[in-house]
């Protein structure tokens, strides 16, 4: 039976959890029989100690903390903790969905004009990454006559700007998920573009290395940023195939630099020359030439706004759906259907425990010490994937070990066919003759030159021993890779000559002038230059084409493990068969081979590795994976090099048996073909 007094009241619960009953259109009006009976004692928490407002507690002065404040704190922690459990659930139910979010949005923006455009300004970057790995090898034999740059010499500067690189992708591929990928973008090319330039201008070898070292560091950055940029703005189904596309711009970049160099570096007349003291020749050209891909993908980069998943995993929703919006109206205006509205209205991208665990253990630090902290443990779970890292060490140890393995062979093989046709006089005399002709690729052994005359000639590989020179007259002659030793010179001159004192080894000087002399070094460009070399690079830049077709091509169809690893096992035989090469045109085939093959790989590589980690950390992740690339490198020159002239059998099984397991570790990656972006 129901009560009428019962129905017109309202149970209410408090904030500590008690209820109070009120009647409807009375407030406050207590029910008090419900509750048992109090002590005097047991008055209400809010009441006690309030009826004397002066009334000093008792154990203040011992520091006890009062009872209120007591429950206070309990119910604060309370009511935090609940408020954390909400937010961790919210957290957990928006990191499930923000990969499938974001994965929808660039399916609904398509794939079209916008992705096209940033195709184009990023393969620009790539290519000025691709011709600045060509450019110290075209430009040191020519600039290490014009400076005067030793063997050793020679040595440091390719291994500082591998060093430079290595360093850069490091720096470059870290700050790229703090500051953002266009921005250090353009930091890195306008480095390059700086350096470089005045690298064209560099008199002296330490400047000369300090300009190319600035520069090595500016573009080590570009691959890491430019392959993390592109990949945030491809839909899952695109990824492999397009990214595949964008890694033929670093072989144009091997064209662009071969070609350029075949065209300039041999046309020794096209410099000039202010004084004595500064000289432009045709290689300083080359390198000038060289800066304008990196000039084109600097300008291109100003006008493409920041990727849309960076401005989302640092909160900058706002910007982020501007840009979505404009990748969203272009590709549809190209299309023809600019009536098609971008729907999307709310992104949330939550932070990580992680980046909360370190902003907590670096907030008191510095820049230098919160830069560190992150870097140090995005290597730690980079080492984790020991299989990624192994391989990727596996495949540029004998990818750049047979770089610079190819080359070197095929100059040996030069020198032991120029060696084999050496002539050899020995206790010739000669008297009174005029030497009106060059002297190349001779041995002069115990001879006697007596009132003899060499004017206006070139001296090109020879050596005089022990030999005897006696009023002689020396007029205009230029010397390469020429020595004497042990000789006797008496009453000679030497006028307009580049035969100076380190010509001479062990040499016994009587009355001898030198008149007008051409110190230093000298370019001679027929020698230096041979085409050979600029047509075997360009050769092996162009047989990347074939390979770089078939893996876009096969890429998301076939998936990236077996792309990688077949590329590997097939490049594994190509090299086994260098063995059976004895010819430079044999080296030179497989060369081009091995290169139009493993491209295959190394596509896969780049795609898997911006697959492979989260967006907050993919550009560190691939600077550190690049990182390690660069110090197989430096190892692989070291060793290919050394066993030059000596055995062609150990470089070749070593990078045999590299390419082998390299080809098996990669069985174990996981295959991320179906992988949303996490």
């Amino acid at each position: 039976m129901d009560d009428p007094y019962h129905n017109n009241v309202n149970q209410q619960m408090t904030e500590g959890g008690e209820y109070t009953y009120t009647q409807d259109g009375r407030d406050g009006y207590p029910y008090q029989t419900d509750y048992p009976p109090q002590d005097e004692d047991a008055a209400s928490d809010a009441t006690e100690g309030a009826d004397e407002d002066n009334q000093m507690y008792e154990g203040e002065y011992q520091g006890i903390p009062h009872p209120d404040e007591i429950k206070e704190a309990r119910r604060a922690a309370r009511m935090e903790a609940r408020r954390k459990a909400r937010l961790a659930a919210q957290q957990e139910e928006e990191e499930e969905n923000l990969p499938e979010q974001y994965e929808t949005i660039m399916e609904d923006c398509g794939h079209g004009r916008f992705q096209w455009m940033l195709f184009f300004v990023l393969g620009m970057a790539l290519m000025a990454d691709g011709v600045d790995g060509f450019v110290v090898g075209f430009v040191l034999p020519s600039a290490e006559k014009d400076m005067c740059i030793s063997n050793a010499d020679k040595g440091l500067l390719g291994l500082l700007v591998y060093v430079a690189m290595l360093v850069g992708a490091l720096v470059w591929g870290g700050l790229c998920d703090k500051m953002g990928r266009r921005k250090c973008l353009i930091y890195v090319l306008s480095i390059d573009l700086v350096f470089s330039f005045l690298s064209c201008f560099a008199q002296g070898y330490g400047f000369f290395l300090f300009f190319r070292f600035c520069s090595g560091f500016g573009i080590g950055g570009s691959i890491p940023i430019v392959y993390t940029y592109f990949t945030e703005f491809l839909q899952m189904d695109k990824r492999g195939e397009h990214l595949s596309w964008l890694c033929m711009f670093w072989m144009l970049g091997g064209l662009y630099a071969s070609f350029t160099a075949w065209g300039i570096i041999p046309h020794y007349g096209w410099g000039f020359a202010i004084g004595t003291e500064f000289q432009i020749h045709s290689w300083r050209l080359f390198i000038f030439v060289c800066l304008f891909p990196a000039l084109a993908a600097l300008i291109g980069v100003v006008f493409m706004p920041e990727s849309p998943r960076f401005l989302l995993e640092n909160a900058r929703h706002d910007e982020a759906w501007m840009v979505l919006r404009r990748v969203h109206d272009t590709n549809w205006k190209a299309k023809g259907e600019p009536e098609r509205v971008f729907t999307v209205t709310n992104i949330q991208t939550p932070k990580t425990q992680e980046d909360e665990f370190i902003e907590i253990q670096s907030e008191t630090g510095t820049a230098f010490q919160r830069w560190t902290i992150r870097h140090v443990t995005m290597l730690q779970q980079v080492v984790k994937q020991e299989v990624n890292s192994h391989f990727i060490f596996l495949m540029c140890l004998s990818y750049h070990g047979l770089g610079v393995w190819f080359p070197d062979m095929i100059k040996y093989m030069q020198y032991e066919e120029y060696e084999s046709k050496v002539r050899v006089f020995h206790r010739e005399r000669v008297e009174h003759f005029h030497f009106n002709f060059s002297l190349v690729n001779q041995i002069h052994k115990e001879g006697e030159y007596i009132h003899d005359k060499f004017a206006n000639i070139e001296i090109k590989s020879v050596k005089f021993e022990d030999s005897l020179f006696e009023n002689c007259y020396f007029e205009d002659v230029r010397s390469t890779n020429t020595f004497f030793e042990n000789c006797t010179i008496k009453n000679t001159v030497f006028y307009n000559t580049d035969l100076w004192h380190e010509k001479f080894k062990d040499c016994r000087m009587e009355n001898t002038t030198f008149l007008h002399p051409k110190k230093g070094c000298h370019l001679n460009f027929k020698e230096e230059n041979d085409i050979v070399i600029y047509m075997v690079s360009f050769l092996g830049s162009l047989a990347v084409l074939p390979g770089n077709i078939i893996s876009a091509l096969f890429m998301d169809k076939i998936g990236r493990i077996r792309i990688i690893g077949g590329s590997m096992l097939v490049s594994s035989a190509c090299t086994f068969l260098l063995l059976l090469s004895f010819s430079q045109g044999a080296v030179i085939c497989w060369q081009c081979l091995f290169y139009g093959v493993s491209v295959a790989a190394w596509n896969g590589l780049e795609v898997i590795s911006v697959e492979l980690y989260p967006s907050s950390k993919r550009g560190t992740a691939f600077g550190i994976l690049n990182g390690i690339c660069k110090f197989a490198a430096i190892i692989a020159s070291f060793i290919f090099a050394a066993f030059i002239g000596i055995t062609k059998i150990i470089p070749i099984l070593l990078a045999f048996a590299a390419l082998v397991c390299g080809g098996l570790v990669a069985l174990k990656l996981p295959e991320t073909r179906e992988k949303i972006l996490s």
